[in-house]
């Protein structure tokens, strides 16, 4: 078998903290946020051309002078059963691997970590845990987001925590919730929500929080964290 692809990013400068990466995309996501800037791979898929996962090795073979990782996002790729196979077959050619992920799925990303295919994990955090189905758009079973974090604490993996912030979904005072749910973790990025292209058509006319706000926010969060960053 072989894991589903409806698309590849040949180079990217900022999708992988100080690495050269390619992107790797994969259909499918169990959440519905409406706020999802990768619609296309969350609903209506399967009309997407599928990329033959040996085409894919194939570019990232011959880049790989020039490649430092590969970026795996989605939709979900957690979900993709061959996930770890295609990873073997990745860090075979001597790339890094980061994995974008919403933790719904701790057992794939424990088995992802004890094999060590994972050199980097971005774990999106929806909201305040008492507010996760209402922002994620879908039943969500919590304690298996609280699993993922905790894995991804504990791996020895280079991690980060990151919220798109949305003004219509976070307050200040949810966003400082999250912090507390997540405190002591390494790094925690908040991300400047972009109205262009969203799952709701509705959220397409939010106004962004300004960048003032953000660093208000992030300087509340200091001492909670490693490090925060803001990502415009």
């Amino acid at each position: 078998m072989f894991m589903e692809i409806k698309g590849l990013q040949k180079t990217s400068l900022i999708d992988y903290p100080d690495n050269i990466a390619a992107i790797v995309f994969t259909p499918g996501c169990n959440f519905r946020c409406p706020f999802c800037q990768n619609p296309d791979l969350v609903v209506g898929f399967e009309k997407l051309p599928s990329m033959k996962e040996e085409e894919v090795l194939a570019f990232l073979k011959k880049r790989s002078a020039v490649l430092d990782g590969v970026v795996i996002t989605g939709g979900e790729p957690t979900l993709q059963k061959d996930l770890p196979e295609f990873l073997r077959k990745v860090k075979a050619l001597d790339l890094d691997v980061k994995l974008d992920t919403n933790g719904s799925n701790p057992g794939m990303l424990e088995r992802l970590l004890s094999e060590k295919l994972l050199d980097y994990i971005a774990m999106d955090i929806k909201a305040p845990l008492s507010d996760y189905a209402k922002v994620a758009g879908a039943k969500v079973d919590v304690g298996m987001i609280r699993t993922s974090i905790d894995l991804i604490r504990n791996s020895g993996v280079d991690y980060e925590f990151r919220v798109t912030v949305v003004p219509k979904l976070h307050s200040e005072e949810d966003l400082l919730t999250m912090g507390n749910e997540l405190r002591g973790a390494k790094k925690m990025t908040l991300q400047q929500f972009r109205p262009l292209i969203t799952l709701d058509p509705e959220f397409r006319n939010e106004k962004p929080y300004t960048e003032e706000f953000l660093k208000t926010v992030a300087k509340k969060l200091e001492g909670m964290f490693g490090k925060v960053i803001i990502r415009t």
